[in-house]
């Protein structure tokens, strides 16, 4: 592994005016433009590009592994990822058969972060209730576990159709599902489901103070090391973040004011100055930038994966291409070099396909050869016979 630690850039793919032209980009405008963001990102050395999952306006990542797809096409070496696959709602042999494809096409360089997103009126759109929530996320990430790890599942459950010797295809590249984050900013519940399976916990941490993201945390950790996955420290933790540069922070806070007091997310709430002291929110030098991301270290321990909102609120494309290369640039290398620095030995590298594969005992082709005819569904000898 090249890398110790996972640096990339997480978009939700809204569609927001922008509030010093009034002018709102065309859905097709977003899609292209978060292509394009996706490009630059491996362009100026990061490792990792997540989308969302939302299946309403003002959204337009409805279907993630569609867009991970075409930006995999035109990447070489950037994990594509989700910021949140929606767990609750979409159908686990969707998922499953979907990221295997990506698997597949992207040459591994593919993750999950499962959530059960933030948008209430989803769950009746998909035929569940919301108040199942919790339940959902449990069982359909168990079922979804076990069609990436079994050639034929016979399953029954609460919430889906029975699945009688079903397999779900592709099988996974190499034999390795990818590698599953559990990205949750309030339910102790998905927490313990990431350490239950020794999955990775994802913190979006950018709403929020520093000492709820330390409790979900160390929360985490400790049922991590309860379920005998390691030790505390070694399991897996991503923390989300927010930044707006420029090379001196007046101007950046000149320039991003607008955009936080219209954005749908900020806008009549806490002043930018209040946000920004409460929350990692930071708008400012690269310097700033830094000093503020080492800082998070200091309460979640050692960590696997930062990763960055800078595409939101309106922001035109030049400008986040510009933040791009700022990050990767002026920013990102330092953070490289200094959290490599204090990580000790024992804390494991964030997981890549490869160093699954090699965890695994190497590849295997698990290709399921299957004896029927694909037109009447029977196998040969019986239609001969």
């Amino acid at each position: 592994m090249e890398h110790e630690m996972q640096f990339g850039i997480f978009t939700v793919g809204d569609v927001t005016a922008d509030p010093t032209t009034g002018r709102t980009p065309t859905e097709a405008e977003r899609l292209k433009a978060m292509i394009a963001i996706a490009l630059k990102a491996e362009e100026v050395g990061l490792d990792v590009f997540a989308q969302g999952q939302h299946h309403n306006p003002p959204f337009v990542v409805s279907s993630p592994t569609t867009t991970l797809g075409y930006i995999a096409a035109k990447t070489e070496k950037i994990v594509l990822s989700t910021s949140t696959t929606l767990i609750t709602t979409t159908d686990p042999v969707k998922i499953a058969e979907d990221f295997a494809t990506l698997q597949h096409v992207a040459d591994g360089r593919v993750d999950l972060m499962m959530g059960r997103g933030n948008t209430g009126p989803v769950y009746p759109w998909f035929g569940r209730d919301i108040r199942d929530g919790i339940p959902l996320a449990v069982e359909n990430y168990q079922l979804l576990r076990r069609l990436w790890r079994e050639d034929v599942v016979d399953w029954t459950g609460q919430f889906r159709t029975p699945l009688q010797g079903f397999t779900s295809t592709p099988r996974p590249l190499d034999g390795v599902p990818p590698f599953v984050w559990h990205g949750s900013i309030r339910s102790p519940q998905i927490a313990e489901q990431a350490a239950y399976y020794g999955d990775g916990f994802f913190h979006n941490h950018i709403f929020w103070p520093p000492e709820h993201t330390q409790r979900m945390v160390e929360f985490y950790r400790r049922r991590f090391e309860h379920y005998g996955h390691g030790s505390a420290d070694q399991a897996i933790v991503g923390l989300g973040g927010q930044v707006f540069m420029r090379k001196n922070s007046q101007d950046a806070v000149r320039e991003f004011r607008p955009y936080f007091d219209a954005a749908p997310v900020y806008g009549g709430g806490p002043s930018l100055e209040e946000f920004s002291t409460q929350t990692p929110l930071t708008v400012g030098s690269p310097e700033q930038v830094i000093e503020r991301t080492l800082g998070f270290r200091d309460y979640v321990g050692d960590y696997q994966r930062q990763l960055f909102l800078l595409d939101h609120a309106g922001l035109p494309l030049k400008t986040v291409l510009e933040q791009l290369d700022i990050l990767g640039e002026e920013v990102v290398p330092v953070l490289r070099r200094e959290f490599a620095a204090l990580k000790p030995a024992h804390v494991p590298d964030a997981p890549t396909h490869a160093s699954l594969v090699a965890a695994a005992g190497g590849a295997k082709d698990v290709t399921v050869h299957a004896p029927a005819d694909d037109v009447t569904g029977r196998t040969v000898e019986v239609a001969q016979a």
